[in-house]
């Protein structure tokens, strides 16, 4: 399955696809946690990419598409992912529909969006933590660490995201309802756009994506 999740910041794409990757081994790519990697090496692709992350803006499509396109590249044609963050814009999607079709790769299968109120949506960015050392997620409520603070891959200490802060959520919200939020009629108008809550605790919502999977014949 080649899966597209589609929401809102704090709307759970990250974690569901996280506990996706682990249960029914389809590779979790997210244009975030690439991003965040160039910031950490401090290319120039990182410093631009980190002056627009402070800001709650979002990054250029040309550094964001170069970055994902080059990490599909290393699949097999074929080989099962769910991207979460991307695309954020329809020049992205269009990009990515022609660079598989391109490359001889599989399209994507299905867009799932995921609806969330404003009020869940701040509540779950401030509790989000990333690891300092190998850039893996956690939240403190919905995918708590084992032990407080401390990465369960590799030890690292655990942050929170900068572009979590309370004075740039709203402004991130106010960005994706301008570019992203089209997504939705790009991906509605090519039959693959189905649309579940964000509101439940996190196995309710993967009970409930896995369902549609299984209805879609994308799952066993």
């Amino acid at each position: 399955m080649r899966l597209i999740f589609l929401g809102p910041p704090g709307a759970g794409k990250g974690t569901l696809a996280l506990v996706l990757m682990e249960r029914e081994k389809v590779t979790h790519l997210s244009s975030g946690n690439l991003l965040r990697e160039a910031v950490r090496r401090g290319d120039p692709i990182g410093r631009e990419a980190a002056r627009c992350m402070q800001s709650g803006a979002l990054v250029p499509d040309r550094l964001v598409t170069d970055l994902v396109l080059r990490r599909i590249g290393e699949f097999g044609k074929a080989d099962p992912f769910a991207l979460d963050g991307f695309p954020r814009t329809v020049e992205q999607a269009r990009v990515l529909d022609e660079e598989l079709a391109r490359a001889g790769h599989a399209p994507v299968d299905l867009t799932v969006g995921f609806q969330v109120s404003p009020s869940t949506m701040v509540k779950r960015l401030q509790g989000r933590r990333v690891c300092e050392a190998c850039a893996a997620n956690y939240h403190l409520e919905r995918l708590p660490p084992q032990r407080p603070g401390i990465c369960d891959r590799c030890g690292g200490n655990l942050k929170a995201r900068p572009d979590d802060r309370p004075e740039t959520v709203m402004n991130r919200l106010a960005v994706y309802e301008k570019e992203t939020a089209p997504l939705m009629d790009f991906y509605r108008a090519q039959g693959k756009l189905r649309v579940l809550s964000g509101e439940a605790v996190i196995e309710e919502q993967y009970q409930a994506l896995l369902a549609l999977l299984k209805k879609e014949g994308l799952a066993g």
